[in-house]
């Protein structure tokens, strides 16, 4: 039997607490969903909504909503919140780009989000590739907009600067957690070169809107993640996601507690009055949750806000 996690088998076990009403989800059933899961695995697609086993899988996919992994299912760090599995990656895959172009055309996609494992085994982190496959779509796809989550290409001096001649139209990335939490949850990364990454794009493209994400329920405290969002809007970040922390397994990172939706929908009015033009605040709210339909109110957003000004 394969073990999706070796190198968390010697972790302590963590009980994963009952969920509460407010954050259980209904299982996926509809012929829209299997439609959609057809058409991902007869073009050999990895999807984040199944390997990072995403709570929205059954809407988003019933909507023909996915959010596509690139190079490969096989993370080089084994962050302690994430459920992909961690080793050494297969060599990047030439054809992917064209697969998954065809996939957004087969699937009709107005805005599709694509994101990547880790890759520190390689020279650029896969930058390049990103660039390959928003090339391909865009080829594809013309009047599809493109967001795309990324890794923080630790120590890849000239991957900010290989993924800025792509101009997508979203990019993502997440900082995930405050810094005090950032060695337990996300040991193979440092929460101020995630931050400059963020900064760094929108110095590189002005145009394009920054998003970034955070999970919650990992024993931070409401004022560190205030501090967060004032970090945030100082690297120009325009949307910022927040949602609810849920262990994978037993291994992963331990919940320390259900943050309520009340406390969420305070998030979200802290985050507006700090400036952010779009804030997605809720149990569920994961990266790519509904981005097609923020994609647009996040540019209706940015002209209201040039007309105001």
């Amino acid at each position: 039997m394969t073990i999706r996690h070796p190198e968390k088998i010697n972790k302590p076990i963590n009980p994963i607490l009952r969920k509460p009403s407010w954050i259980r989800v209904k299982a996926p059933i509809t012929n829209a969903f299997s439609s959609t899961r057809s058409i991902i695995k007869k073009n050999q697609i990895v999807t984040v909504c199944e390997e990072a086993a995403c709570p929205n899988i059954g809407e988003c996919w019933e909507k023909k909503h996915a959010t596509f992994m690139i190079l490969g299912d096989t993370c080089t760090r084994a962050c302690a919140f994430c459920n992909v599995k961690t080793g050494k990656p297969k060599d990047v895959d030439k054809l992917e780009s064209y697969r998954i172009a065809n996939t957004v055309k087969e699937l009709s996609l107005e805005h599709v989000v694509i994101t990547s494992v880790d890759r520190d085994d390689l020279k650029d982190g896969g930058a390049q590739h990103f660039v390959d496959v928003i090339k391909c779509i865009r080829k594809k796809c013309k009047n599809t907009t493109i967001e795309i989550l990324t890794p923080d290409f630790l120590k890849k001096k000239y991957a900010k600067n290989i993924i800025a001649k792509s101009e997508p139209d979203v990019f993502n990335h997440n900082l995930e957690t405050v810094p005090r939490l950032y060695s337990s949850v996300r040991p193979g990364a440092r929460y101020f070169i995630s931050l400059k990454l963020l900064k760094d794009i929108k110095n590189l493209l002005p145009k394009v809107f920054t998003k970034s994400g955070l999970m919650v329920g990992l024993g931070e405290t409401k004022e560190e993640i205030y501090q967060v969002m004032d970090d945030l809007r100082s690297s120009n970040v325009d949307f910022l996601t927040i949602g609810q922390y849920l262990p994978p397994t037993t291994k992963h990172a331990k919940l320390d507690k259900f943050i309520t939706p009340e406390e969420f929908s305070n998030y979200q009015r802290i985050a507006y009055e700090k400036g952010f033009l779009m804030v997605s605040s809720s149990p569920l709210t994961r990266s790519s949750y509904h981005a097609s339909d923020y994609f647009e109110k996040l540019v209706n957003a940015r002209e209201l806000s040039l007309l105001i000004n």
